[in-house]
């Protein structure tokens, strides 16, 4: 029962109440410190009786009801697993379905964050069949007329029985035997785009990328809360192909599904629809003379039909691939907005967004609040001690398409920062002159297109001009979560990169250097955490470089190391790749040092030179960091493949893969399902993992 301080002090007898009146009440005084501690008190014995239960459980009581019913602990760093109250909440439940496929999908997303599907291979063997036990179902010699069978041949969702593989599934080889079960996995996630803008290659053709090049369409999933069935080709994230959405057009296009288009404000009914294969042929596109509007799901293409009134504008709702939550996109920001409490003014099409800059009186926020096209030249100005933060609205990613460099400057101590911002058609550039006196620049979730701009193919349109040029000395540049091109700055100003991907486009290309020159002087000091940088790199200090991946190779001619620090006194490398000839300060823990390093102990060597040159060659080569793909644009771009040597995939300080995707800990998210696997698969069982995308 709930006592106040007024409600005890009425307890009290009428006596004693007057002569506590007379002395000034000190008799009320103790009993108000009574009561407080009473309200502890009665708190405490409540939060007891909550603690006895997984749902209302203080955090810290988590991993003892855990121990209770003997539910290993798990790795805490997986996004979602930091926290195990669900986990410790189902574990009852899973075991009464011990051994189940779909029990062990709902484990596998569970454990992973990750789509999955659960596969028992046993059930697709061929084998003759007993006339009391017949398997309609499993169907050796398919029917070549069905097309589902051919289109999910050796899939995920495969139906066709297959003869006996003796090989072990746990090792990655094996899939069709008794004992196997199959977990699937889908690495990439997909990422909605709703009302952009489409690209016009001109009034009839049309990209669904807003940077006007070929982008396969992904699934949106329809996932579950509780798995009570198998996964299907919609729960999961995976490319649209051109039959499936042929024949199942009606399951992926519509408002609030995969694929969604709109034409000068109007919806496109589904009847206005046909899928056709858009693929470049001599003089332009392939099935071009179409009486409906023929979308090409494996490109991103869109054809509108010739002999009707062809639209001006195009809006698209779609979905894409990606590994993680970098270079901005419809997902949540709102923690890294720089002013969260200012109010902002707001921009949207046909609004520009230099009027807004210009109203902003050189402080504030300016709000882009859609994913609207916005083409024009933009300069920022910053008045002294003041702050200008340009970006997007949460879970928004407008283009912003320059019409030549955008000019960025400020007076003495002003800041800007550009959040959530996709930026294609010109360069950013700090210049230096008399007035400018800008102090920090911060780019955050942000993509500059490497290459300035793309290809109707996806190829760089001008590889060579850097996307970020920092010619004002003193300066402070941030640059997190993006995806940009070539970096120029000059030696007296400081750059720190951290989860981003930094192109040249190709590894001899130069990354990172001073504006002056030829490409190969030194730029400012540089800081590198958790990061890919394709490309050579040429800085007056490396600083730090933690847990990242250099991938650089010397220019032609061979005149120029691919990696260059001027001091190698000061600085550290650690946990990192830098390819064979670099000259860094002092490194520790790096590849391919670590791995030669070993390999000269396992031969009883004093040092690496005693290896032969054959040698040294093969253990670097081995270990050079291999990825799904180097062009931006690409579903897998920058993911580490899975053919990549172990050193890197788990060569981070807490052994989680290095370079930009080291925050989604790929490799202590398949060691806790292996965990996981260990407890809950039947007698007998062996599990595979196999990485879909």
């Amino acid at each position: 029962m709930s006592f106040d301080a007024k409600r005890f002090y009425e307890l009290l007898p009428v006596v004693y109440r007057i002569r506590d009146a007379e002395q000034k009440y000190p008799l009320r005084d103790l009993l108000g410190v009574i009561s407080e501690q009473s309200a502890v008190l009665e708190e405490s014995l409540n939060q007891l009786y909550d603690d006895q239960f997984i749902e209302t459980c203080a955090d810290w009581v988590v991993p003892y009801i855990g121990d209770l019913i003997g539910c290993r602990p798990l790795n805490g760093k997986v996004p979602g697993i930091a926290l195990p109250r669900a986990e410790v909440a189902n574990t009852i439940r899973y075991r009464r379905r011990k051994g189940t496929a779909v029990m062990l999908e709902q484990l596998a997303r569970d454990v992973t964050r990750w789509d999955a599907r659960v596969v028992e291979f046993f059930q697709l063997l061929s084998w003759t069949q007993y006339m009391n036990h017949l398997r309609p179902a499993c169907v050796f010699a398919p029917n070549l007329r069905q097309w589902t069978m051919a289109e999910n041949l050796n899939t995920a969702f495969d139906t066709v029985a297959h003869t006996v593989d003796v090989r072990h599934i746990s090792q990655g080889c094996g899939r069709y035997n008794l004992p196997n079960i199959g977990i699937f996995l889908w690495r990439l996630g997909a990422y909605s785009r709703t009302n952009s803008p489409a690209f016009a290659l001109d009034q009839q053709r049309w990209f669904f990328n807003p940077l006007g090049c070929n982008l396969p369409l992904f699934t949106l999933p329809a996932t579950e809360d509780q798995v009570s069935s198998p996964a299907n080709q919609l729960n999961v994230p995976m490319p649209v192909s051109r039959r499936v959405l042929y024949e199942r057009l009606s399951d992926y296009y519509g408002r609030n599904k995969s694929i969604f288009i709109q034409a000068d404000g109007l919806d496109i009914d589904i009847n206005q629809v046909s899928v056709c294969d858009l693929s470049d042929i001599a003089g332009g596109w392939a099935h071009t003379d179409r009486k409906l509007i023929a979308i090409d799901p494996e490109l991103g293409r869109i054809v509108f039909p010739t002999g009707q009134q062809l639209p001006k504008q195009v809006t698209v709702s779609f979905q894409y691939g990606f590994s993680g939550n970098i270079s901005g996109g419809q997902y949540d920001r709102e923690s890294s907005f720089a002013e969260p409490d200012v109010p902002a003014r707001e921009v949207s099409a046909p609004t520009t967004i230099q009027s807004a800059l210009n109203a902003s009186a050189g402080a504030g926020v300016v709000e882009i609040t859609d994913n609207g096209r916005y083409t024009e030249a933009l300069t920022i100005n910053v008045g002294a001690g003041q702050k200008i933060e340009l970006r997007a609205a949460n879970y928004q990613q407008p283009t912003l398409v320059l019409r030549g460099d955008m000019i960025i400057t400020g007076a003495a101590d002003a800041e800007i920062t550009l959040n959530g911002l996709l930026i294609t058609g010109g360069t950013l550039v700090v210049p230096s002159t008399a007035a400018n006196k800008l102090k920090k620049l911060q780019l955050v979730h942000c993509t500059l297109a490497p290459g300035i701009s793309l290809t109707n193919t996806g190829a760089p349109q001008r590889p060579d001009i850097p996307s970020l040029v920092i010619e004002s000395p003193e300066l402070e540049v941030s640059i997190q979560s993006c995806i940009l091109g070539g970096i120029r700055a000059v030696n007296t100003a400081t750059v720190e990169i951290a989860d981003s991907i930094v192109d040249a486009t190709t590894t001899d290309k130069t990354a990172y250097a001073s504006p002056v020159g030829k490409g190969n002087q030194a730029g400012g000091i540089l800081s590198i955490v958790n990061s890919t940088i394709v490309g050579c790199v040429y800085s007056s200090l490396l600083k730090l470089v933690s847990n990242s991946i250099l991938l650089a190779t010397s220019p032609a001619g061979g005149n120029t190391v691919p990696i260059l620090s001027e001091r190698k006194q000061a600085g550290c490398v650690r946990f990192s790749y830098v390819p064979v000839g670099a000259q860094t300060p002092r490194r520790f823990r790096c590849q391919p040092d670590l791995a030669l390093a070993s390999r000269a102990a396992e031969l009883g060597l004093q040092s690496t030179e005693s290896l032969s040159a054959a040698e040294q060659s093969f253990i670097a080569g081995r270990v050079t960091p291999v990825f799904t793909s180097l062009n931006y644009g690409t579903p897998g771009y920058g993911q580490l493949s899975l053919r990549c040597a172990g050193e890197i995939r788990q060569g981070a300080d807490d052994e989680s893969e290095m370079g930009a995707f080291h925050f989604l800990y790929q490799p202590q998210r398949e060691s806790n399902l292996r965990v996981r696997l260990e407890e809950y698969l039947r007698f007998g069982m062996e599990a595979g993992i196999i990485y879909v995308t």
